[in-house]
């Protein structure tokens, strides 16, 4: 067997876990606007415990990230790979649970609601590093995020697991950017 067709039979495993007494959470899950009070949240502790010109900073890096892992990724999926969702595939279609009634664009490698909310997990967990719980429960929450989109029907285990990493690595990165700009703030 080829890693695609472990990818897709993987797909098809946990799709089918998925029962419609769940949909509903799940849907709640996968859809970005739910969340905007969390985004609050962050906003208001990083005020809290940082000041305003700090949160300003913070606010302007997570922008700038989610444009660069946003973009990235539909370049990845429209441009580079062209991936088919698994959603657009006639031949798995029979087979497995599309839970919403539109699926996304044509294609789908690499997540970008995993590469996104993975980013921001890492990126407000290692802000608040000095909490030693706060990553693990946003790296959960993310985790959740991603999960969601193969629940839903839109994207291979494959394509959320390339856009996690793609997520830490620029959560990381853009962290670091942010303990610059402190720095300079201090200097």
């Amino acid at each position: 067997m080829d890693f695609i067709s472990w990818d897709e039979n993987l797909f098809l495993y946990l799709n089918n876990l998925g029962t419609s007494q769940w949909d509903a959470f799940w849907l709640f899950i996968t859809n970005k606007k739910s969340w905007i009070p969390l985004y609050l949240v962050f906003a208001f502790f990083i005020y809290k415990n940082f000041g305003a010109k700090k949160l300003m900073i913070t606010l302007a890096l997570a922008g700038l990230m989610i444009l660069f892992t946003d973009q990235i990724s539909r370049f990845y999926k429209d441009i580079l790979i062209q991936r088919p969702r698994p959603c657009k595939n006639m031949e798995l279609l029979p087979y497995m649970r599309l839970v919403r009634d539109t699926c996304g664009g044509q294609f789908g490698f690499f997540s970008g609601h995993a590469t996104n909310h993975f980013a921001v997990a890492v990126f407000v967990g290692m802000i608040f590093r000095q909490s030693k719980w706060v990553l693990p429960v946003l790296l959960v929450w993310a985790g959740a995020i991603a999960f969601s989109r193969v629940y839903i029907g839109v994207h291979y285990p494959l394509d959320i697991a390339s856009g996690t990493l793609i997520g830490v690595l620029f959560g990381i990165l853009f962290f670091r950017f942010w303990e610059m700009a402190i720095a300079k703030m201090r200097n």
